[in-house]
């Protein structure tokens, strides 16, 4: 992660903030959110049932507002959020809110490097799309779902381009969805249109299509594979060179197809979240072996190990050589690393994360009623009321733990060798 380098990463721990005072202080507290060093917490808060502010570290934005939410972090430190003024709504950032307003803005999302900040919004009849408090010269009667690519310099988003008179099932099957690019449509139609994605270096760019009441496909470009499937879902590049990666409905079984044509020899029943490993020689997935038999899928080779209830998306190893995943057997969540599923059941586990040199994977878990963290297979004696997700340091030797504890935040860097032997 950028940046990291420059955190205090001496090991000790330290008192941010005494959250439990804020009850005493204000009529409601929300939820809370820590900047990635671990430096500062925010929450909104209200005073009273009318208006809301955005307390930082003890310490509250200038301005009151109607309402506050969404906070975010970024990476440097800024805190990011969606806040009401006068019945506005716009994006606030560190206190300072973007000079334009809208009926409504949701779904902020970043680029790579944080420099552009974008949220859809409703300005009267339409939606658009802002970045950086510039907005889209075109509006559209109805928006989705959309991207950045990675630099933020496109943006692109599924948008409704023809109005749909209620029971006109003609006009439905003639298609009246699109994908817009800096709020410009493709010419296709489709009856649906789904999660647009960008290749790396923003050149190409691929969404899941409906083209028929049952037939679906993907189109790059605005322009659709030839071949059409029963069903899709979302599209991953994983070079800018080749067609996008999709989950493909074939003959009643899921596989996976690259540019248009299935690369995995594999049926499955269910077949979704792939991941490219950092160094793009692996291509792993969540696959379903057979009903309510779920597992990872490594290039079409499934885990031994399956699961009733649910598997989540796969995590690489930053050298791509290693896998974890979260697995649930009816009230019971296990951390799955290279097929192995660690012996301790919790009662909740998040995603895992794993150490530079991938040889220790850290997860957050809930047991007992507590938060904790647990590290290759053996759960830290430390307990939380709160907790976000562990960072390992650049050299993989150092745990940054964010977490509360009696009330009160604490940021704590620890050594791993502690941690291990501890």
């Amino acid at each position: 992660m950028s940046g990291q380098k420059d955190w205090n990463w001496e090991a000790g721990k330290k008192e941010v903030a005494n959250l439990a005072l804020l009850k005493d202080q204000f009529f409601a507290v929300h939820e809370f959110a820590v900047s990635p060093d671990g430096e500062k917490i925010a929450v909104p808060v209200q005073k009273a049932e009318e208006t809301c502010n955005v307390w930082v570290n003890d310490k509250l934005w200038e301005e009151e507002m109607e309402r506050a939410w969404n906070l975010r972090f970024t990476r440097d430190g800024r805190l990011i959020a969606l806040v009401r003024v006068d019945d506005a709504w716009t994006v606030a950032i560190d206190g300072k809110r973007w000079e334009n307003e809208y009926d409504f803005v949701w779904d902020l999302k970043l680029s790579l490097d944080e420099k552009v900040i974008a949220v859809l919004a409703k300005r009267g009849m339409e939606y658009i799309v802002l970045a950086n408090d510039k907005a889209w010269e075109n509006g559209f009667i109805s928006m989705r779902d959309y991207v950045l690519s990675d630099d933020g310099r496109k943006i692109a988003a599924t948008v409704q381009v023809e109005k749909l008179a209620e029971g006109d099932i003609f006009k439905f099957a003639e298609g009246t969805w699109s994908v817009a690019q800096d709020g410009i449509a493709w010419d296709q139609k489709f009856i649906n249109v789904y999660s647009p994605r960008f290749t790396p270096d923003g050149s190409h760019l691929a969404a899941q299509v409906r083209t028929d009441i049952c037939e679906y496909t993907v189109a790059q470009d605005g322009e659709p594979w030839k071949n059409k499937f029963g069903s899709t879902w979302e599209p991953l590049y994983r070079s800018n060179d080749k067609g996008p990666l999709v989950p493909v409905r074939i003959g009643g079984a899921w596989t996976l197809a690259e540019n248009g044509s299935p690369i995995w020899a594999g049926r499955y029943v269910q077949l979704w979240h792939q991941k490219v490993s950092p160094d793009k020689q692996h291509i792993a997935a969540v696959v379903a072996t057979g009903f309510g038999r779920w597992t990872i899928a490594v290039d079409d080779t499934p885990w031994a190990v399956t699961f009733e209830d649910l598997v989540l998306p796969p995590v690489f190893s930053p050298d791509g050589k290693r896998l974890a995943t979260i697995g649930k057997n009816g009230e019971e969540w296990f951390v799955v690393v290279d097929g192995q599923q660690w012996s301790l059941p919790f009662d909740m586990a998040w995603n895992p994360v794993f150490s530079p040199d991938g040889k220790t994977v850290a997860a957050k878990v809930e047991r007992e009623g507590c938060l904790a963290y647990a590290l290759n297979g053996r759960l830290w004696s430390p307990k939380f009321e709160m907790l976000w997700d562990p960072i390992f340091s650049p050299d993989g030797k150092q745990l940054l733990i964010r977490g509360v504890e009696n009330g009160k935040y604490y940021r704590q860097v620890v050594p791993l060798d502690k941690i291990k032997n501890g």
